[in-house]
């Protein structure tokens, strides 16, 4: 026995392979235990042993905690450069979701976000669920474990949702989380200096009490994301700031820009009213302003002036839309945007002063915005066009005033005032010498003055004006058919109503315009009231009924009656037409044959309609001077009624 007793001096030398053993068990998670300690077992008793195990587990278990939280620091660093690296929101959350979850390994990991407006925590991210509506969850303000952490600002966490009675239950949220089979739940805030950014959760469908290790892990884990995510709503608001800056910076710029191109605009058409520039001027000056094609158009909406920016185009037709958005704009002085169908037209504003309608001004359709400068620009130009046209006006009837003066005084005067009335000629362009014929132009009142502008801007060298009623021209022609025919092809398009003109035969000396211009009058007066309002005639063919009837047109009706009442009762109460083949007969010299192949008829239907002729006006009707007084009543009731 004592040759195998182990004295205290052999007891404390540890073989070296026991040593490396212990050694190598610490730092072998895998190593096998009781392999390591077995050559200690004949050194050591059992308390001996039993003292040295447990302390090796000890290191062991402090190594395997050391070695996980180095995994778990180097896992947020990681995910820290990670994260800090996204700037995209959304992606952010997912990709949050996505590490918090490989970090825990829970089932489920989900973001849920804090509006800052109501209160309310709304699913942001998820990661392992599949329930929808559990994606669109959205947790009322105090509710559920979300509400806890929010109020409180640390982590919450149960084994056991459906049973956790420390927090007030929703039955939405109740509902999706058993849809989704949520049992066991963690959640921690995010929170980034004093504000509540969200929660992070982490969850498992089955009971587990989260160690103080998982929690801490998660906890830490919203800590760096809490500072990423504040990162990136501030990096947001700085990039909405900065481009709200920017926006406020163009457009600055471009209102100052466009005031500037308004000041200049502005000038441009005041320097056009003093210097006494068109309409042409204005369109122009607006239309390089706005990089458009403008026109401007007379109050009676006739083009008066035009600039286009694409030459190829035709001017835009006014169309019943156009004129509508003139009316509207009439009332306000505003611009008024048309209808996009309303091709080659984009905007319209009246030219008004006071109530009247002066004309309008279209613009067409280009890249620069019509914002509130460009529109105020296009009402400055619209009162510089009234402006031109009330001046235009004035001038033209001063013009008119002292033209119609000049005619009155050449149609009226004597011999004494004659080189006072070829100077006075001569001021207006025109010399009195070669004047020689008269032409009366009979229109309404109210287009005399239009009809006179006509005719002023027609051509030079000849007069027009109002006098006695109707508006004279004085003119150097020399055929009057011809002479009556152009002036009137020339008023009818621009007054818009009948127009008669009546011209006669050249004088040899203008002193003999003023007898020549009464008998004229007479003539146009006379067809005027046998309802001939809308023709150009030559006097001279009509003298013989101004001979006979002056210009009155009861002496011709009470003339008409009498000579062929009878004929003329007769077809009204009978729906016939005897005074049709009455006249058929006139003009075929009194030959029944030449008359009914005039009227298209069987010359046996002329002989009884002559017959009947002959009842009704006695059969002394073909004698000679009745047939005169037929024939003349028979021409005046043709002109009269056209036939």
């Amino acid at each position: 026995m004592l040759g195998h007793m182990v004295l205290p001096a052999q007891r404390a030398l540890v073989p070296l392979e026991s040593v490396l053993g212990l050694l190598d068990l610490l730092l072998d998670e895998t190593a096998d235990e009781q392999s390591a300690v077995a050559p200690l077992a004949e050194l050591l008793d059992g308390a001996e042993l039993a003292g040295v195990l447990r302390r090796t587990r000890q290191v062991r278990a402090a190594l395997a905690r050391w070695r996980r939280r180095d995994q778990e620091l180097s896992a947020l660093l990681s995910s820290a450069r990670e994260l800090a690296e996204l700037r995209d929101l959304d992606a952010l959350l997912d990709r949050l979701v996505a590490r918090a979850h490989g970090l825990v390994g829970t089932d489920v990991t989900y973001l849920s976000e804090f509006d800052q407006e109501t209160d309310e925590l709304r699913v942001r991210s998820t990661l392992g669920t599949f329930a929808p509506e559990f994606r669109r969850l959205r947790v009322p303000p105090g509710k559920g474990l979300a509400g806890k952490v929010v109020s409180t600002r640390s982590p919450q966490w149960t084994t056991d949702y459906d049973h956790y009675l420390d927090v007030p239950h929703d039955a939405e949220i109740d509902e999706a989380v058993r849809a989704e089979g949520l049992v066991s739940l963690l959640g921690v805030p995010l929170v980034a200096g004093d504000r509540v950014l969200g929660v992070l959760f982490a969850a498992n469908r089955d009971e587990h009490a989260f160690t103080p290790e998982e929690i801490a892990l998660l906890s830490a884990f919203a800590d760096h994301a809490a500072v990423v995510l504040q990162t990136v709503h501030l990096l947001a608001q700085a990039r909405a700031s900065a481009e709200a800056a920017r926006a406020a910076n163009d457009d600055l710029a471009r209102t100052m820009a466009a005031r500037e191109r308004a000041s200049a605009v502005h000038q441009d058409l005041t320097h056009a009213v003093l210097r006494g520039g068109t309409a042409h001027e204005v369109a122009r000056t607006l239309a390089a302003s706005l990089g458009r094609s403008v026109e401007i158009f007379d109050r009676d909406l006739a083009p008066l002036a035009s600039a286009r920016t694409d030459a190829a185009r035709e001017s835009s037709p006014v169309t019943a839309h156009v004129r509508a958005a003139v009316e509207r704009s009439r009332t306000t002085g505003r611009c008024v945007f048309l209808d996009p169908s309303d091709d080659g037209a984009s905007v319209v504003v009246a030219v008004v002063a006071a109530e009247t309608l002066l004309g309008a001004i279209l613009v067409g359709h280009g890249e620069l915005a019509l914002g509130s400068v460009e529109r105020r620009t296009i009402e400055r130009a619209a009162q510089i066009v009234a402006l031109l046209a009330l001046k235009r006006e004035a001038v033209a009837e001063a013009e008119e005033r002292v033209r119609g003066e000049l005619i009155s005084d050449i149609l009226l005067g004597d011999g004494a005032h004659r080189e006072e009335l070829m100077l006075r000629a001569r001021a207006r362009g025109v010399r009195l010498e070669s004047l020689r014929m008269v032409v009366a132009v009979l229109v309404p009142r109210d287009r005399r003055r239009a009809a006179v502008q006509a005719l002023g801007t027609w051509r030079p060298g000849l007069l027009a004006g109002e006098h006695s009623g109707c508006v004279v021209v004085l003119t150097d022609a020399a055929d009057p058919d011809s002479a009556a025919a152009e002036v009137r092809e020339r008023v009818r398009p621009l007054t818009g109503a009948p127009v008669l003109v009546a011209a006669d035969a050249p004088v040899a000396t203008w002193g003999e315009l003023g007898a020549r211009f009464e008998p004229l009058r007479q003539c146009a007066e006379l067809l005027h009231g046998m309802g001939i309002q809308d023709t150009a005639v030559n006097a001279a063919a009509y003298q013989p009924y101004l001979a006979l009837f002056g210009a009155g047109r009861d002496g011709i009706v009470a003339f008409t009656e009498a000579v062929l009442g009878p004929v003329l009762r007769w077809d009204r109460d009978h729906s016939t037409d005897l005074m049709k083949t009455l006249r058929a007969y006139v003009d075929s010299l009194c030959s029944p044959a030449r008359a009914a192949r005039a009227l298209n008829m069987h010359i046996n239907t002329v002989n009884q309609r002559l017959e009947r002729i002959t009842l009704l006006l006695g059969p002394a009707w073909r004698e000679p001077e009745p047939f005169f007084r037929v024939t003349v009543a028979v021409r005046m009731h043709a002109l009269a009624t056209g036939l």
